[in-house]
């Protein structure tokens, strides 16, 4: 009888310890300082805005969209993402890409766009 409590609580603690550990490698944190993500070797969520003095480029052979991103330093980082161009990236104001900085680029795994609400220009119309 005494096994089976020792074999239960062995199977709980595992358990516990393999949560603990995906739960850290899950844990994934915003960053908007370049160097910081230049130096990081985890997966990290960037916040920044495309370099619009510089073109995007799309590589429809490899299946590629790089583009040059600003952060709020004015740092500058290339960014490629194996995938198609987001909509509305043109118009972004601000843009998140999360991914990992590797060989002098950021490998961005997705990226999410802010772009200027429908409502700002109405808005400010009103309370002028």
């Amino acid at each position: 009888m005494k096994n089976k409590y020792i074999f239960g609580g062995i199977i709980i603690v595992v358990f516990f310890a393999i949560m603990g550990y995906l739960f850290t490698e899950t844990n994934i944190k915003y960053e908007n300082d370049f160097q910081k993500v230049m130096k990081s070797t985890k997966i990290v969520k960037v916040t920044g805005s495309w370099d619009k003095s510089k073109k995007y480029v799309i590589d429809t052979k490899n299946n590629e969209f790089s583009f040059f991103m600003n952060d709020n330093k004015g740092n500058e980082i290339k960014v490629v993402y194996k995938g198609t161009i987001p909509n509305n990236f043109d118009h972004a104001t601000s843009i998140v890409v999360t991914g990992k900085f590797h060989n002098g680029v950021f490998k961005a795994k997705d990226i999410l766009t802010k772009c200027p609400s429908k409502y700002q220009d109405s808005q400010t119309a009103k309370n002028s």
